[in-house]
């Protein structure tokens, strides 16, 4: 993998509440992370990944604000992929701060990052029983051992949070939310009295999340993310701060769109699997392949057996199988 050469950079975005934007080295090349500042010290709110040019440009967060390691009181996590928890261990250890994150997301986290081993022999098998060839399964297995190294050390003594319990960080109150689909225990953070709301990677500017279904995954996640886009519509957001792009002001506006782009999808996905398909024949249909990376192709499998379940719980497709794979056809 080779670096984005998108910059890092700090900003201000409400008094006591910085951006701190890290690059990545994939499609998607940067992520939003966050300092809030408080009396007693600073909470750092998702990572990046663990690599020398991301460190540095935490080293020059700190620099620019001021920041000693000592002041570092805490470290949040919204969900255990790798561009948000890779670098939570490195700080840990720096800086002697306890780690938050919610149970589910670390049951996940561990059996990822730490017992990974067991995820390299299962990601091939659960690909090729959906359809995908060998070696794209051996190309998966491949980048996620890479991520895994960019996820070392991993965080020890994980506290936890939970849905309705409330943190105070920049001198909010914010509410703990849990918004399940994109990962299963991602929690989300919101200040009612400000209508501010961290969203991590549940609502994003310009490109939808991935919603995919994986070997540790919990069922139906279009359907939990379906339905978490729905309850989220009853907060009165003016300011959402997401996990990658620019900040969200039409929060409304945009939950609709995100809806209405699966619903569009899943249209597609029924229509592809027509006359019986795999999940990695509609994710043929409803991807353009040729623009892919090696490392978004997994995305794409996933999340069309993410719409292919949905479609499949709602009865309007049945699972078959064929040739040993798992396919769908109109019920």
């Amino acid at each position: 993998m080779s670096i984005s050469t998108a910059p890092s950079s700090v900003e201000e975005v409400v008094p006591g509440v910085h951006r701190v934007r890290l690059p990545l080295p994939f499609a998607l090349n940067h992520v939003n992370c966050y300092l809030l500042e408080d009396d007693d010290g600073w909470t750092v709110l998702d990572t990046g990944l663990h690599r020398p040019e991301i460190y540095a440009g935490w080293q020059a967060a700190f620099a620019r604000l001021g920041i000693a390691l000592g002041d570092i009181r805490r470290i949040v996590v919204t969900h255990m992929h790798p561009d948000h928890i890779g670098l939570a261990g490195r700080l840990q250890q720096e800086t002697g701060a306890p780690v938050f994150m919610s149970p589910r997301e670390w049951e996940v986290a561990e059996a990822a990052w730490v017992h990974g081993e067991r995820q390299d022999e299962a990601l091939p098998a659960y690909l090729r029983r959906v359809g995908a060839p060998p070696e794209v399964g051996a190309l998966v297995a491949s980048q996620q051992q890479k991520l895994r190294q960019m996820t070392q050390p991993t965080p020890v003594d994980v506290a936890f949070l939970n849905p309705g319990e409330t943190l105070r960080m920049a001198g909010r109150r914010f509410e703990v939310i849990h918004a399940p689909g994109h990962a299963d225990g991602q929690i989300l953070f919101y200040a009612p009295s400000e209508r501010l709301i961290f969203c991590g990677d549940q609502v994003l500017q310009h490109i939808t999340p991935n919603i995919g279904l994986w070997p540790s995954t919990q069922p139906n996640p279009l359907q939990r993310y379906m339905e978490s886009l729905q309850s989220l519509m009853a907060l009165e957001v003016t300011l959402a701060l997401p996990g990658h792009y620019e900040a969200i002001l039409n929060w409304r506006g945009r939950l609709c769109e995100l809806l209405r782009h699966h619903e569009e999808r899943l249209q597609a996905a029924y229509a592809a699997a027509a006359n019986g398909a795999t999940a990695l024949e509609v994710s043929y249909a409803i991807f353009d392949f040729d623009r892919l990376s090696p490392h978004e192709i997994r995305f794409a499998v996933a999340e069309a057996l993410a719409h292919l379940e949905y479609l499949a719980e709602e009865g309007r497709l049945e699972r078959y199988e064929r040739d040993g794979f798992v396919a769908y056809r109109p019920a």
